[in-house]
């Protein structure tokens, strides 16, 4: 009987897969190499893992489940470790409030808190009964307190008496994660081989005297005080609260001298030595940046309205089309009719001022660090701390160097906003195609043409990503320097805040927005065009 292509597809596909021959020899020697002890078992188990058909697990290390999370970590299994570390631990405090925890604790206190207010109530009774006046109010207020701690003490000792079930849960579960830990170790051991056969170095191999010491010393340091936190009603009071002022009292001299008191006054006394010592310089930036700022605030306040409607207008027109143009319009009008047109044009100088400040300085530094990673390395962690670091907290020197007013404003407002042109710049500047390079360098491109028409054209998309987001985060530090004393919208925004005024606020917190959208849309539709 001639057999159908079906069947002869399936007589060829069991071939194929019949030709690929596992050397099972050497599959058990490099499994050896990564378990180095107990190569044996090992070998059998992750044989039966690799055919297994299931997901269901078919080995069970008898290891693995009496010696828990220090299996795992004497093995370098260490997510295994830690996960079946806390869960042993969540068993073991239930089975420790099962044994010596005294779950009605809290009711016990309630009922002694009653008691003593029934015994004060008695008191008032029997004095007003020797004053001859009537003291049946006090009895019934006994009569109510005792009944009330009667029933405190009942539940107390329903939950005492509960305390069985508590422990027998407790075993349940314990049991549970043995037998969980046993049956899946293999094959979470097994993924760790494959893991170790693709690269060797990055993954853990083998049994090292020095894991087995660091997951015992882990195990004593963790568990036995959690648990003990966690099941005993009144543990130490030094697990409750770190003993600052005693460590402090033992290395320091001064009776009423901690740490924090003496870092915060040298770091205040750092920073008023540094104001001192450096005015001229600190004098020297706020003056350059209040050129800025009035050079803008005249180009957009002093000037007439209309005119500044009407140029906004048709360089958004020019910019980014007539859509733009006719939301940029809608804008405008906005602010004007609810009274905010200076104030909003005050916002846009400050933005504008730290923006220009932020991508004359910006740019520069990003193309540096985009061609040498030795100085991305250095700035990283200062770019770091620029964007992470609160701005309530970098306001404190901003303060103590340059005083209070929009100058300072805009100084806070560049380093909140500086970081995100940096480093997209960079970004563009290292994905520019080394082949492209290669192939100018070749035409014999100067460094400077190389740069000029290769490099920062090619780069451009992320550059004036960059430009985008630092727009948009200095434009969300404008509340916040109005707390130093900043104008603007932010200014109409903190009043607002400061009397609760639900209205105001969010007239205001729309203008912003508004501002936001219209510099975001310019910016963007310009980008659109050039390229």
């Amino acid at each position: 009987m001639t057999p159908t292509a079906e069947e002869q597809n399936i007589e060829v596909s069991v071939k194929a897969a019949s030709d690929i021959e596992i050397d099972r020899e050497q599959l058990d020697n490099s499994i050896t190499e990564f378990v180095e002890s107990n190569s044996g078992y090992y070998q059998e188990a992750f044989h039966k893992v690799h055919a297994a058909t299931t997901s269901l697990p078919n080995t069970f290390n008898r290891a693995a489940a009496i010696l828990g999370p220090i299996w795992g970590g004497f093995r370098g299994v260490w997510g295994f470790f830690w996960g079946f570390l806390i869960l042993e631990m969540i068993v073991w405090v239930q089975m420790g409030r099962g044994i010596w925890g005294s779950p009605g604790a809290r009711f016990e206190e309630r009922a002694e808190a009653q008691l003593a207010r029934a015994e004060s109530f008695q008191k008032q009774a029997e004095e007003a009964l020797a004053a001859g006046e009537d003291a049946s109010r006090f009895e019934k207020l006994v009569e109510n307190m005792n009944l009330a701690a009667e029933r405190s003490m009942a539940e107390a000792q329903a939950l005492n008496d509960g305390k069985i079930f508590v422990l027998l849960t407790g075993l349940f579960f314990f049991l549970l994660v043995k037998l969980v830990q046993g049956f899946y170790a293999d094959r979470i051991y097994e993924r760790q081989y494959s893991r170790w056969r693709i690269d060797p170095e990055g993954t853990e191999s083998g049994v090292k005297p020095r894991n087995l010491v660091l997951s015992l010393a882990l195990v004593v340091l963790i568990a036995p005080l959690t648990i003990y936190k966690f099941t005993v009603e009144s543990p130490f009071e030094l697990l409750n609260e770190f003993p600052e002022k005693e460590i402090s009292a033992y290395f320091l001299e001064g009776e009423n001298d901690t740490f924090y008191t003496k870092t915060a006054t040298w770091l205040e006394d750092r920073i008023d030595a540094t104001a001192v010592a450096g005015q001229g310089v600190f004098d020297g930036l706020t003056a350059g940046v209040r050129s800025i700022l009035e050079a803008m605030t005249l180009a957009l306040i002093v000037t007439p309205w209309p005119v500044v409607m009407v140029v906004v207008c048709v360089v958004a027109w020019r910019a980014a089309g007539p859509r733009v143009s006719i939301f940029t319009g809608a804008a405008l009008a906005y602010v004007a009719l609810l009274g905010y047109w200076e104030v909003s044009m005050e916002t846009v100088a400050l933005v504008g001022a730290a923006v220009f400040l932020c991508v004359i300085f910006g740019i520069p530094l990003g193309i540096w660090f985009g061609k040498s990673q030795r100085a991305y390395k250095i700035a990283e962690p200062v770019l770091d701390l620029m964007q992470t670091l609160p701005a309530f907290v970098y306001l404190i020197p901003i303060i103590a160097f340059f005083g209070t007013g929009n100058p300072p404003g805009i100084l806070a407002t560049i380093i909140f906003g500086m970081p995100p042109v940096i480093r997209l710049t960079a970004l563009g500047m290292r994905g520019v195609p080394s082949t492209i390079i290669e192939a100018a360098e070749a035409f014999g491109a100067s460094k400077r043409q190389l740069l000029r028409d290769v490099e920062i054209p090619l780069a451009l998309p992320s550059i004036m990503t960059g430009v985008n987001q630092t727009i948009l985060m200095c434009l969300s530090m404008v509340v916040i320097i109005s707390l130093i004393g900043g104008g603007g919208l932010g200014q109409e925004i903190l009043l607002a805040l400061q009397y609760a005024a639900k209205g105001p606020g969010l007239l205001g917190g729309f203008a912003i927005l508004l501002c936001a959208m219209v510099i975001d849309r310019i910016v963007q539709g310009a980008f659109r065009r050039e390229t």
